[in-house]
């Protein structure tokens, strides 16, 4: 692993929030004014060809400042969070040796853990016992190997949903290679981030404006040409069971290409996915520690203005020997 040293932490920031709250402009405007640059923190990002559906920004929304850590891979690729902190790291180390600010846009809460508290010594795959899950699968139905899981840990079949395959067979996977619950195992000793000091800041707009703004972005998705690119991956024989099929559209507008179901009904499963999908979000970050909580979009003058604010305070030098004092704190 990475190891960045120095006396003094540097600052890392991450912007947490659901889908469509704003994160991505808000991450360009503090990185124009601090001199920093963005790192994507979300796990439908990493894959190339997939974009709109991502809300991946386009060149035209970066406004010059650079971003790391998107279109890492290609959809036949595995992408896990242990990775992608590995790759992380690499930039970290950039970045701080240009003496730019990190500014995290976070979108998987699991990314931001694996990144600042670490992830658990896991045991290695196993490609046999991976086959004997699938083939089990597919033998007796979907639902099958979360049962499976339920029995071995319902905490995690609890976290995990049952469409969500990868990760139910990582699940059993670990219980059985390491003999015990994978959330025992994710309990265990993590290896933290050294050499940064978070300063988190959380966008929590109002619900039925988030709302609003979930139905409007997938309207404008779709007029820059959403159904095109799924027709576009079609063609270029994606299959339908790799990954980023799974991400929220995606399977929906896959369908409504292949006759099963109109665009009007496509639309409206996109935009139900996505409020429940921000739901998740929202109560996953809740669980972050030394969140401070913005009640507005990214994109709001006043919500800039406030995390613009709180991150000069964080940055202010301690107070010296002979008085004074810290502007803020957090």
């Amino acid at each position: 692993m990475t190891r960045i040293a120095s006396a003094a932490p540097a600052p890392i920031v991450a912007i947490l929030g659901p889908t469509a709250s704003g994160k991505s402009a808000l991450g360009v405007a503090l990185a124009k004014r601090f001199g920093g640059e963005i790192l994507a923190c979300d796990s439908t990002q990493v894959y190339r060809g997939f974009d709109i559906g991502t809300a991946k920004p386009t060149l035209e929304e970066r406004h010059g400042v650079a971003h790391h850590l998107l279109d890492l891979v290609e959809p036949s690729e595995l992408f896990t969070a242990g990775e992608y902190r590995r790759r992380a790291e690499i930039v970290l180390a950039d970045l701080r040796a240009r003496e730019r600010l990190p500014i995290l846009t976070v979108g998987t809460g699991l990314y931001l853990r694996a990144l600042l508290e670490g992830l658990a010594d896991a045991p290695e795959r196993s490609a046999e016992l991976r086959a004997r899950l699938e083939a089990r699968a597919a033998s007796r139905g979907a639902g099958y190997l979360h049962k499976v899981l339920a029995r071995l840990d319902p905490e995690a079949a609890q976290r995990i949903a049952a469409r969500d395959q990868q990760k139910v067979v990582r699940a059993i996977e670990i219980c059985v290679l390491a003999g015990k619950t994978v959330t025992e195992v994710h309990r265990a000793g993590r290896d933290p981030l050294v050499g940064f000091a978070p300063i988190r800041i959380g966008l929590a707009p109002p619900r039925a404006a988030l709302y609003a703004r979930i139905a409007q972005r997938t309207e404008e998705m779709l007029a820059r040409g959403w159904v095109d690119e799924v027709a576009e991956l079609m063609r270029r024989g994606i299959s339908a069971q790799s990954k980023p099929f799974e991400f929220i559209g995606y399977r929906a507008l896959r369908e409504h290409l292949e006759g099963r179901g109109n665009l009007a009904q496509a639309t409206g499963a996109i935009v139900q996915a996505t409020r429940r999908y921000a739901k998740r979000q929202l109560t996953w970050f809740r669980r972050e520690p030394d969140v401070t909580w913005l009640a507005g979009f990214g994109d709001e003058i006043e919500t800039a203005d406030a995390a613009e604010r709180l991150i000069m305070a964080c940055l202010a030098p301690p107070p010296s020997r002979t008085g004074g004092r810290v502007a803020a704190s957090r």
